[in-house]
């Protein structure tokens, strides 16, 4: 692996950086405390192409590569993981099955728009019975003529209440076992599609989240992604988006490392700022290498995605390493600004609460390590 960033590479990252610094930054205030996610970034970002960007530019994506959206991602959540989790469920969980399995009429339907910032899009996966345990999913979509019925509950649906489009999983063959999960496309606005309630989070609060159902709500035969029968199209969604999370998760904790290295500079105690104290200077030497070590992980993963690999166990090695290291980053970010940690306007405890979203989120620490044990052959 070449450890040097190409030129291309560098000059996407700090071109988004600016962006994110001058355009998303401002917002995160207001979008924390209301809880609401401010809709009018995504036509600006969709203009530049920041939505969807390793899609083709066939559909109007910029065709980067894993790397530099891993790059794009850190930069994201270094300034708001609330709106990157927004970004994320769109531009990967969301879109991501109707790339690589959708017709082309669903990608003229659905992902183009999605690609500009008109529509925004959600993946309905987790249920309250079935979270790691993805073949525990209970929603079902039965065939009736040209039409299949859709009778279920999800939750924890990140963008669910704001939503145009859903991409769903659902079993259309419970006797085959997981074999009989399928992927499908419903509207907003379709009939029994229901956005039961919003949910209230500790943390990504700016990130809207959703519990949904339906009860036999009818879509066309032609929402089905793909034959049916995906649920290793599921799981692929799921792999490489660990690599993205891993960046994002890179991003928290350098997010939380610049604030605390900036107030130990500022801070000063005892006649002298507190970064000069060892105490105080050793934690920001060990959270300055837990984040590079993250990073590199995280990047490795990145990098033979992009060989044409299918890593796996580097995925969830990325994933589970980078999201433990934001939170405990974050926490000594939070001690590091003593009593102001507690304080909203200092944005360590932000942070923090977004980190530990993501120890639980895109798949639990514990699962990572099994599917880290199970490459592993123990």
């Amino acid at each position: 692996m070449d450890f040097f960033l190409q030129e291309d590479q560098r000059i996407f990252q700090a071109t988004f950086r600016k962006f994110a610094e001058r355009e998303i930054a401002p917002l995160v205030e207001e979008a924390e405390e209301t809880e609401t996610f401010p809709l009018q970034i995504f036509p600006q970002m969709g203009k530049l192409g920041y939505l969807c960007p390793r899609y083709s530019e066939k559909y109007g994506g910029a065709g980067i590569d894993k790397v530099s959206e891993v790059l794009m991602r850190e930069e994201i959540s270094r300034v708001s993981q609330g709106i990157a989790s927004t970004w994320s469920a769109h531009s990967h969980l969301g879109t991501f099955p109707v790339y690589h399995w959708g017709s082309e009429e669903q990608k003229q339907k659905y992902l183009v728009p999605a690609i500009r910032g008109e529509k925004i899009f959600a993946f309905g996966l987790t249920e309250p019975n079935a979270g790691s345990d993805v073949k525990a999913i209970e929603t079902t979509a039965r065939q009736e003529g040209n039409f299949y019925v859709l009778n279920g509950r999800k939750i924890f649906i990140t963008n669910g209440n704001i939503c145009d489009f859903l991409t769903l999983v659902a079993y259309t063959d419970r006797g085959r076992g997981y074999k009989g999960i399928s992927l499908f496309l419903v509207e907003k606005g379709t009939p029994r599609f229901i956005v039961s309630r919003k949910l209230k989070k500790e943390g990504v609060r700016s990130s809207e989240t959703a519990e949904l159902l339906f009860e036999d709500c009818r879509i066309p035969k032609e929402n089905r992604i793909g034959e049916e029968g995906s649920f290793y199209r599921v799981m692929e969604t799921l792999n490489e988006g660990r690599i993205g999370v891993a960046g994002n998760c890179v991003g928290m904790a350098h997010g939380a490392y610049e604030a605390a290295l900036r107030y130990a500079q500022e801070r000063v105690q005892f006649g002298r700022p507190i970064a000069h104290f060892q105490a105080i200077a050793f934690k920001l030497a060990d959270m300055a290498m837990e984040i590079d070590a993250s990073r590199l992980l995280t990047l490795r993963a990145a990098w033979l995605m992009d060989q044409g690999k299918n890593p796996v166990k580097e995925a969830s090695m990325a994933k589970l390493f980078a999201s433990e290291v934001a939170v405990r980053v974050s926490r000594e970010a939070m001690q590091i600004h003593g009593g102001y940690g507690q304080m909203r306007e200092f944005p360590v405890g932000r942070f923090h609460r977004d980190a530990l979203v993501y120890v639980v989120g895109e798949g639990t620490s514990e699962i990572q390590r099994q599917i880290i044990a199970k490459q592993m052959k123990i």
